[in-house]
């Protein structure tokens, strides 16, 4: 009798329960998931029928069961739920979402608090990976960790995916790994892969573990090229990435990538990798050669540091090093270089600022130290300078300590004079060749003035003094120390006219046309450098007058945020100059006629749309009538991802090139790309890479055959989408 005296029973009605008070045995949960005592649990059932049992603490409910709970629900034939366990065990077409998871089955015992649970012939769909799990009995062991019986795993939509993982047993742990036995890889239905035990990542975040390996094939340099990368999450504020490649012809090449950020201030990252390369080699490029029978231990390595201290105070380190002058030739595809190059650098962790290619003719390490102040700068440098066209670096000189002291341009005293000066000192240091110290100073005085209501003139006088010590013990005709002076006088005159066009567009508002004439002429006289040592830059005598008309085109845009932006068109200068010395100078015998002028100078930015750019630096010699140098960018790309961009570069008898990129999106899954770099200069293909990359809603291949003037690279990257790359 006291059983039925509890039953709720309202046959065809809707009925709703809230728990609002909870006994002694009843926990609720914090929000970091542990349980505390005497805390309600917010749940709600619903049902065609529910019944109580007051001795049990058991709610059954029957008929269109939902069970609520915070950040979920469950739907089932029947339940029952368990209010001192919150254990509820589902019978027929359960469905149980859990924030954005979602577990179905034909009967399920799930834990409402701590969201674990079994299903029996169920299967279950992981948001955050976009992954679908089935499997004869799957257990939620925690909130991210499950364990499988007779399952498979995809990320693909649809009932039948493109690829699954199948396997007798399976433990998966979300933003984690999952390890797999008697594992299958299923094309469709179709198996292409047996592994009696398989490990891999199902991961969203860092974290600790292996990474998709790199395969690829090198006809001539390397052979068979293979990298397995491990990365390692140290801390919060740490990680590292570790390769393993194994290149057949060369042998095993290590390297390791460690990045570190422990603060807005400091943060860097240090690469460096090494092999004892077994490949041998003989050959001679320009005036370089090599002859290596032997074994050869080659490595390089990479810091990029930076720490910004208080008041001002910053350094930074860009230190550079590679073992041999044939490195980046021998390394040039697949190298860490190439893959972190940025030239702008904004990114902390992708700051390589050089293309490491077997064009590379030099690589820079610098250490920098700076202070600022709000009217001064003080620098202290090092730099050291590996020269890849010599055959050693005895020679090449380098630069270290160097500090300058920087005054910036301001009034002088209240005056209308202008004053700024630079100071510093220098250290040139190399093993053959001339070497010592260095100390400078140089001042300017300058004058603004405004010659009416449309001509602006700034007049510059300035003074730069050297004074030098050698330290080497070379016999030659230079002075072991002295000085230098050199002078310098200069005006400039400039104006600008302009005028704004009302277009009323859609978007483009208003075009300002302005033209900016402009004359500098500046004056060094003759100063005495016979005896000045080489490391000490040499001054010319100057007597020119420099022209120059730059015209621009700015927009005004009206976005569609309805925000004001502006974006500037067109660019384009020509400016050259006219030497007086050079039209003074006397012309006898069969000496050539005086050439006062210099070249021409072209500069073009064009920009009339979003989705198209162009760029010319041209030089062209007005003495022969030829051009002298050559520089053309374009780049076109539309909103489809189809892009293409193509270079020129052209110095008179020295260098003659084009580089081409194009990438089109061919269909809603297929791409291709193309890379050509020519050497017209001695006609030779430089690099050809042909590119496919075919894509799918869970997954993607991408196949690209290049070569190179010595060597063809075949590569196949597979990436399975939220199972790592």
């Amino acid at each position: 009798m006291d059983r039925l005296k509890k039953i709720f029973f309202f046959p065809a009605i809707l009925f709703v329960c809230w728990i609002t008070a909870s006994p002694p045995r009843a926990f609720g949960t914090d929000s970091g998931g542990t349980l505390r005592q005497g805390v309600p649990v917010p749940i709600t059932i619903e049902a065609d029928s529910i019944a109580y049992e007051g001795n049990e603490d058991v709610f059954r409910a029957t008929g269109k069961v939902l069970i609520t709970f915070t950040g979920g629900f469950l739907k089932a034939d029947t339940a029952t739920l368990n209010r001192t366990t919150n254990q509820a065990l589902a019978v027929g077409h359960v469905l149980v979402r859990s924030d954005q998871d979602i577990l179905e089955g034909e009967q399920v015992s799930f834990n409402i608090v701590s969201r674990t649970g079994t299903v029996e012939v169920g299967k279950m769909f992981v948001a955050r990976n976009h992954l679908y799990i089935q499997g004869e009995r799957i257990e939620k062991k925690s909130e991210a960790t499950y364990r499988l019986e007779n399952a498979t795993v995809t990320t693909c939509d649809g009932d039948a995916p493109d690829w699954r993982i199948a396997g007798s047993e399976l433990d998966l742990t979300v933003d984690g790994y999952g390890v797999l036995k008697h594992g299958r890889f299923l094309a469709r239905d179709f198996p292409l892969l047996y592994v009696p035990y398989l490990i891999f990542p199902v991961k969203t975040t860092r974290q600790t573990g292996f990474l998709f390996p790199r395969f690829a094939h090198s006809r001539d340099k390397n052979g068979l090229d293979v990298e397995i990368p491990f990365y390692w999450a140290v801390s919060d504020s740490a990680d590292a990435t570790f390769f393993q490649r194994y290149l057949e012809k060369r042998g095993f090449k290590e390297g390791v990538e460690i990045r570190y950020f422990t603060g807005p201030e400091t943060f860097g990252v240090f690469y460096g990798d090494f092999i004892n390369d077994r490949k041998r080699v003989t050959e001679s490029v320009g005036t370089m050669s090599r002859d290596w029978q032997d074994d050869r231990n080659r490595w390089s390595y990479y810091l990029n540091h930076e720490t910004t201290f208080a008041d001002g105070i910053r350094l930074r380190s860009d230190i550079r090093r590679v073992s041999d002058h044939w490195y980046f030739r021998d390394f040039s595809s697949f190298n860490y270089y190439r893959d972190h190059y940025s030239p702008g650098g904004e990114e902390r962790f992708r700051r390589v600022s050089f293309f490491g290619d077997e064009s590379l003719g030099s690589l820079d390490s610098t250490v920098r130290l700076t202070k600022d102040w709000s009217l001064y700068n003080l620098t202290a440098l090092a730099r050291y300078t590996d020269d890849f066209s010599s055959p050693d670096n005895h020679a090449t000189l380098q630069k270290y300590p160097e500090a300058t002291l920087t005054g910036f341009r301001r009034p002088l005293f209240g005056s209308p004079l202008q004053f700024g000066f630079t100071a510093g000192y220098d250290h040139f240091y190399r093993q053959e060749g001339q070497k010592g110290h260095l100390w400078d100073i140089g001042t300017t005085l300058y004058l603004p003035q405004k010659l009416g209501p449309y001509v602006q003139m700034v007049s510059q006088a300035g003074f730069r003094g050297n004074v030098w010590d050698r330290s080497d013990s070379a016999a030659d005709a230079g002075d072991k120390y002295g000085d230098r002076e050199v002078f310098t006088l200069g005006t400039t005159l400039s104006t600008e006219i302009y005028r704004v066009f009302d277009v009323k567009g859609a978007e483009m508002e208003k075009i300002r046309h302005g033209i900016r004439p402009e004359i500098t002429y500046t004056f060094i006289p003759e100063a005495s450098q016979d005896h000045v040592p080489d490391f000490l830059v040499r001054i010319p005598a100057q007597n020119t007058l420099t022209y120059g008309i730059t015209n621009t085109l700015l927009t005004r845009m009206r976005e569609k945020d309805g925000k004001i932006g502006y974006r500037e068109m067109m660019r384009f200068r020509l400016g050259q100059t006219y030497d007086i010395r050079e039209a003074r100078r006397d012309v006898t015998g069969a000496e050539k006629d005086n050439r006062p002028f210099g070249d021409v100078d072209l500069e073009l930015d064009l920009a009339p749309f979003p989705y198209l750019s162009l760029s010319a630096r041209n030089k062209f010699d007005v003495n022969s009538g030829k051009w002298r140098q050559n520089n053309y960018d374009v780049t076109l790309f539309d909103h489809r991802g189809d892009s293409a961009s193509a270079g020129y570069r052209y110095t008179r008898d020295t260098l003659e090139e084009i580089n081409l990129y194009l990438k089109a999106t061919l269909t809603a899954s297929l791409g291709a790309t193309y890379t050509l770099r020519l050497n017209r200069l001695d006609r030779k293909t430089v690099e050809s890479t042909y590119g496919l990359q075919y894509r799918k809603q869970c997954w993607n291949v991408e196949f690209n055959i290049s070569d190179r003037e010595d060597d063809r690279t075949v590569s196949v990257v597979l990436s399975l989408y939220g199972m790592g790359r």
